[in-house]
């Protein structure tokens, strides 16, 4: 009966572990964060996310077209975030788009002048083969994003 009740510890123990069991394609280094935080959670209070790592869950929305150094991921609630990744270090496929991703990084802070959106608006544009407005005014953001180590694409 002890047997029993020291197997039943250790599968209840092994099963409240919160890592997402999550097969996919991996890209990057390994993911080593067990507990997903949600994107919803990290735009909220963002002060409390920038530098620290985070494993974040959802459905890869877009990705660059030119060298797939960025997806955008949308979580259930529509709660949206980019990962970016060093060029070239890390390509994420087109046909990642609507595929559900897990992802690790570190959370940053970017401010940006009106200039810096501009120009970021427009490579957006080109990145993916849409029309810019060059006549829009911008004004200076702040914006976070995960700067991406690491990621499993599901199919």
């Amino acid at each position: 009966m002890k047997l029993f009740a020291t197997a039943l510890a250790v599968l209840v123990v092994t099963s409240c572990n919160t890592h997402p069991k999550f097969e996919g394609e991996p890209y990057g280094e390994p993911l080593t964060l067990k507990e997903v935080t949600e994107v919803s959670d990290i735009l909220a209070a963002p002060q409390a996310y920038v530098g620290k790592r985070v494993l974040i869950e959802g459905v890869v929305k877009e990705v660059c077209e030119k060298k797939g150094c960025w997806m955008d991921i949308a979580a259930p609630n529509d709660a949206e975030i980019q990962v970016k990744v060093a060029d070239d270090v890390i390509v994420f496929p087109m046909s990642a788009r609507g595929k559900t991703a897990l992802v690790e990084g570190v959370v940053e802070e970017l401010q940006l002048t009106s200039e810096q959106v501009f120009a970021a608006e427009a490579h957006r544009a080109e990145e993916q083969g849409e029309a810019f407005d060059s006549t829009r005014v911008f004004e200076p953001a702040t914006t976070y994003r995960v700067q991406g180590t690491g990621a499993l694409i599901r199919d």
